[in-house]
């Protein structure tokens, strides 16, 4: 039980990546917070962790809502009695398209969520990690971040925003003996595969099959695992990394 005893919040938790950190999250001994927009798929996932033996409990806050996340962190501490563990899951992309094609209210969107959600959890939760003694962070980023392609500009420019912050949240935080860290996942079988394509068809994800080199898509037992990894102790003198979980395609 590599997090016995810790409670963590984990964003977008309703489906894809933030489903498998979630569930193992729980498989670990941790109090799991799952939170997503989408209710339905949120009670989804707490009631397959309590099925299985887990603790968990769920929260529909928006990232994007400050006041929304504040409550949820409140929550988290008047339900559980603590939080350690802040994984920042929750992300949205664009349509694989040309940067020109991309409307304003789109890029708002993905900046209000994959970069200024980020903003909202800190604010809310930093300052408890900081009276707790200390805690973890894991942002999820992506392989666009590292080696963007075209047809995703706006979202490649959010998920660099995140490993920048990543390296100067753990720079800036690291006094308070909070930890940052992030993962880059290659694209996997989540709900914004589609996306990422551009049209989800045997060709196009086999013509980005091709471009990793072990071959194979990401999947959230890959990216949990990897969290996993750096929201424990085992992980304990690790900060503003940000691991490519992807495959070799950054390489």
């Amino acid at each position: 039980m590599r997090l016995q005893g810790k409670t963590a919040i984990i964003t977008g938790s309703g489906s894809g990546f933030g489903e498998g950190i979630a569930k193992t999250f729980a498989r670990e001994g941790a109090t799991v917070v799952v939170n997503d927009v989408n209710v339905e798929g949120g009670n989804r996932v707490l009631a397959e962790i309590r099925d299985a033996g887990g603790t968990a409990s769920f929260c529909d806050a928006d990232v994007t809502n400050a006041p929304a996340v504040q409550a949820m962190v409140e929550q988290t501490l008047s339900v559980h009695g603590s939080l350690d563990i802040l994984v920042n899951n929750a992300g949205v992309a664009h349509k694989r398209k040309s940067m020109l094609d991309v409307d304003e209210a789109e890029l708002d969107r993905i900046l209000d969520v994959n970069v200024k959600g980020l903003f909202h959890t800190a604010n809310a939760a930093v300052p408890v990690m900081r009276g707790n003694g200390g805690g973890a962070i894991v942002n999820i980023a992506s392989t666009a971040a590292v080696r963007p392609r075209p047809g995703l500009t706006w979202y490649n420019a959010s998920k660099g925003a995140v490993t920048t912050l990543t390296k100067s949240m753990a720079v800036e935080l690291a006094e308070d003996h909070i930890r940052v860290n992030a993962v880059n996942p290659v694209a996997g079988e989540t709900p914004l595969l589609p996306t990422f394509l551009g049209e989800d068809t045997p060709e196009n994800r086999e013509a980005f099959r091709q471009t990793v080199p072990l071959g194979r898509f990401s999947t959230p037992q890959d990216v949990a695992n990897a969290v996993l990894f750096l929201a424990s102790e085992e992980a304990s003198l690790i900060t503003g990394v940000c691991m490519e979980i992807d495959g070799g395609r950054c390489i």
